[in-house]
């Protein structure tokens, strides 16, 4: 799924000017100050005067739906979503860490965390065909769900008697005394790096009983706690599967150029430059 962030004046219209030309399912998030239920009359918590329940859903005769409920945080909204749909149209977010269009006289591209792809002072001023091109050289949001989905339409899935799976996270500290890890940010050779993946993938599948090999490592910024890397492995036999799931992430981390610098309480490095 492709997410893209729309902020200032005139971004519910570039939004759904958007919405219109991206070809796929498209989820178009709203950031609503008002925390009620679907009816703006009603009190905090309530649908109709009845209280409601963590998520509450009205569908339309025509099959259309709205709903409000609660996440934990829009990184795990992106992760519901990713499974189901394109392309992800967020309005008024201001703190998201997705490619980002700017509108207004006054847009301060160094206060947005995500990278700005657009800007202009009104909605008009954005030329929506190279929008559309630069959300496509954007970097997907894939979770490791769309990846084992992903493995699961494999010609030889009934072959398969395993997934394996592993995720790499931001560790805070290795130790209970070290200065806590606010972040790490990774860059990669885009094209290098996603052929070192797709060749180490092609070879592991190339051993007997392994059958499909995904991998994605996330770029830019990732904070203490997240997500940053998933390898899943369908294979015959969990041996197969495990053996591989391992050698993919060494050779993940040992031969795909993917530089990372952390951020500690006290000081910021790149890790390479480390002795």
């Amino acid at each position: 799924m492709h997410p893209i962030s729309i902020l200032g004046p005139g971004a519910d219209d570039l939004a759904g000017t958007l919405a219109e030309r991206l070809a796929g399912r498209v989820a178009v998030v709203r950031r609503e100050e008002n925390a009620g239920g679907p009816d703006e009359s009603d009190e905090p918590g309530t649908v109709d005067g009845t209280p409601a329940g963590d998520t509450t859903l009205a569908l339309a005769p025509d099959g259309s739906w709205t709903g409000r409920g609660t996440v934990d945080s829009f990184d795990a909204l992106l992760d519901d979503l990713a499974p189901d749909h394109d392309y992800l149209v967020a309005v008024g977010y201001d703190r998201l860490r997705v490619p980002t269009v700017l509108l207004g006289p006054d847009a301060g591209p160094d206060d947005t965390p995500g990278d700005v792809i657009a800007s202009g002072e009104r909605p008009d001023d954005v030329d929506v065909d190279a929008l559309l091109a630069a959300l496509e050289r954007a970097e997907p949001w894939i979770t490791r769900e769309l990846l084992v989905e992903r493995v699961e339409r494999s010609a030889d899935a009934e072959r398969s008697g395993a997934i394996a799976t592993f995720t790499g996270r931001v560790r805070a500290r290795d130790a209970p005394d070290d200065d806590r890890t606010t972040h790490l940010a990774f860059e990669k050779y885009d094209g290098v790096a996603r052929e070192r993946m797709d060749a180490i993938a092609a070879e592991l599948t190339d051993r007997e009983g392994v059958f499909e090999v995904a991998f994605h490592h996330r770029t830019g910024v990732i904070e203490a706690g997240e997500d940053i890397v998933f390898v899943v492995v369908l294979a015959g036999h969990r041996a197969e599967a495990f053996r591989a799931v391992e050698d993919g992430i060494d050779r993940l981390k040992d031969e795909v150029p993917i530089f990372k610098k952390e951020t500690t309480e006290s000081e910021e490095f790149w890790l390479h430059q480390r002795p």
